[in-house]
């Protein structure tokens, strides 16, 4: 059942605006106390401390944030957690992650989408080791599309927190992959959530590799940039919900055949991230963490 935002009206809200006001992604509360604790053992390293990052779309977005700001970048961009992670420095990474901490700054339900907190999180870890997996099948940038993948579902975060504040109750419609919520998105804010989470990774000044994958996931041949990329993404996405039983339909042969790939190479694809989630999974569950924690991570 749809409901129409209170204010402003459908033909005044643009994405800029559903995005104006959300200045941090919340975390994962199953990796966040894990990175404090990284952090505050003098023996941990960088590489150790950028592996765990990879598990969290919301500190990862900060660090890459941080990372390709003005004073940090000097006009070079960066579209990976770890090269983003040896800009910063184990300095700013710390005070990231201890202000999160210190705010709980929590992924929660999506109750806009019907997605519960702890499915949010696995899809966007889905889909970034699919789209790490595809990339690599077809050489291209593996650890650039992990970074698009890790943060495909941002658009649908800006919008739920939107809604919170100004239409409490709203609820949208979702289909099945490809479709999703896109024409319930329509109906009530005139455009998707995608175009959201463009508008925000563009807000945060991200470069445009991360950008147009995100904002063109559901057409990726309607990009006249990184559209390689923007396919790639839409097909991690498919593996994502097989997955997480989420039941796709049968995958678009025609996107397929863009990128040389076949559906037998997809499903090996979603049987590999399966193996990954399941390992990183058991990593999380760990009393404590390897001392060679890079060694464990989704690669």
């Amino acid at each position: 059942m749809l409901s129409l935002p209170v204010s402003p009206t459908k033909s005044s809200l643009t994405p800029q605006m559903i995005v104006s006001g959300l200045k941090h992604l919340p975390s994962a509360p199953k990796v966040l106390p894990r990175l404090k604790r990284l952090l505050t053992d003098g023996n941990s390293s960088l590489q150790d401390i950028a592996a765990l990052l990879r598990l969290d779309p919301g500190i990862a977005a900060r660090v890459l944030q941080v990372s390709n700001s003005a004073y940090f970048s000097a006009g070079v961009h960066c579209t990976t957690v770890e090269d983003a992670v040896q800009r910063v420095g184990y300095d700013q990474v710390y005070e990231l992650v201890s202000y999160a901490v210190a705010s709980q700054v929590l992924i929660r339900p999506l109750e806009v989408y019907g997605i519960e907190a702890e499915e949010l999180w696995t899809m966007s870890v889905a889909g970034a080791i699919a789209a790490e997996v595809l990339a690599s099948r077809i050489g291209q940038a593996r650890d650039t599309a992990y970074t698009f993948g890790l943060l495909h579902c941002v658009g649908m975060v800006a919008i739920n927190e939107w809604s919170l504040r100004h239409s409490p109750g709203l609820k949208l419609a979702m289909a099945q992959f490809p479709r999703e919520a896109t024409e319930a998105e329509r109906a009530v804010f005139g455009f998707i959530q995608a175009e959201a989470g463009g508008a925000l990774l563009e807000h945060w000044q991200l470069p445009t590799e991360i950008v147009t994958p995100v904002r063109w996931q559901y057409a990726p041949q309607a990009t006249a940039t990184h559209r390689h990329s923007a396919l790639i993404l839409h097909l991690a996405k498919w593996v994502r919900d097989k997955v997480c039983d989420r039941g796709p339909p049968p995958s678009d042969r025609a996107r397929l055949d863009a990128l040389r790939l076949t559906p037998a190479m997809l499903e090996d694809v979603t049987d590999l991230v399966t193996g990954r989630l399941r390992e990183i999974d058991t990593l999380l569950q760990l009393p404590e963490l390897p001392a060679d924690l890079h060694r464990c991570a989704v690669r």
